[in-house]
């Protein structure tokens, strides 16, 4: 009876940890292509420096989120939403900022 107890808790913690390990790269993908949408538009001169800093500052708190979600090995629904709605947020931003016509000024 111990021994099946056990089988089951290995098989419930190593899916666990999958699920986990499998959410991490469609989070990282999506923050690696928010930073690439702020690049670009710094080299198009569609970002000033003022509005550039302040996305990569709400980028960096997106990691700081994701870095605390992922601390203890799994997560979770909630901790996943919240991730997800900031992401939606640094989206929305990026796109207002990079149509704004505040960029740098052509001469």
């Amino acid at each position: 009876m111990k021994q099946i107890l056990l089988a089951v808790s290995a098989v419930i913690l190593t899916m666990s940890m999958a699920y986990a390990q499998a959410d991490g790269p469609v989070i990282d993908q999506r923050q690696t292509n928010q930073e690439k949408r702020i690049d670009q538009g710094i080299a198009s001169g569609q970002l000033n420096e003022r509005e550039a800093n302040r996305l990569n500052k709400q980028q960096e708190h997106i990691n700081k989120m994701e870095d605390k979600a992922k601390s203890d090995g799994t997560v979770t629904k909630r901790e996943r939403a919240r991730i997800d709605h900031a992401q939606d947020r640094a989206s929305r931003h990026i796109a207002r900022e990079k149509h704004d016509r505040q960029g740098k000024r052509h001469q």
